[in-house]
């Protein structure tokens, strides 16, 4: 199997990369630096055309877009939550996506059984409303809601999407008071993506595959 996975230097990234590969799995792994992994700037229209010339056709047959940004942690309602932040973060977190899936649907169409993972956040699901984080809860909605319409679109030429929860994860984004270490939620993950079908099309699921409301 090929993997491609964005955003894969730190965090669930890095931990997903280091799981499939030790699984056998061949692993593109990409980050905006580069710095070992393919140069990609998934906000970045240019950079995508540049990331998929540099794949020349070759099969994806999972594709993880895992990168991602939250800007607004901590941010006062009163004063907080800049214009800025808002056009970056649904660049990163939504735009992004769309961009990659659209880069790489010639390559997936290559694979026998392609799949696409995308990482949302159960602060997108109208059933976990805690206030604050109005941004990248906001932007972890509309992901989910892309996913759920990707796999509608997707299904009828045989492309499997699922929408995941990594759960709070012990990386830069989720804090060290995380319940759950990146190894944890990675190998969960991991799992995740290899039981998706075009039976589970859609499905939005925990890291432990417990599903999740939307």
């Amino acid at each position: 199997m090929h993997a491609v996975i964005t955003g894969a230097n730190r965090g669930i990234g890095q931990a997903l990369d280091h799981i499939l590969q030790a699984q056998g799995h061949r692993v593109t792994g990409t980050s905006r630096a580069g710095s070992g992994f393919l140069s990609l700037d998934v906000t970045d229209p240019a950079s995508q055309l540049d990331f998929a010339r540099a794949l020349d056709a070759q099969p994806v047959d999972l594709l993880i877009c895992n990168a991602g940004v939250y800007l607004d942690k901590g941010q006062n309602l009163a004063d907080g939550y800049e214009a800025p932040l808002w056009a970056d973060t649904f660049a990163a977190n939504v735009t992004g996506v769309f961009l990659t899936v659209q880069a790489l649907l010639p390559n997936l169409q290559l694979s026998p059984a392609p799949k696409i993972a995308i990482i949302s956040s159960q602060m997108g699901s109208s059933t976990k409303i805690g206030g604050g984080s109005y941004i990248y809860r906001a932007s972890k909605a509309a992901a989910l809601n892309l996913g759920l319409n990707l796999a509608e679109d997707l299904k009828h030429i045989d492309i499997a999407v699922g929408i995941y929860h990594p759960g709070w994860v012990q990386t830069d984004m989720g804090g060290t008071q995380a319940a759950l270490s990146v190894t944890d939620s990675a190998r969960g993950l991991a799992n995740r993506f290899e039981a998706l079908s075009l039976e589970t099309t859609g499905c939005f699921e925990n890291w432990d595959g417990t599903a999740h409301a939307i």
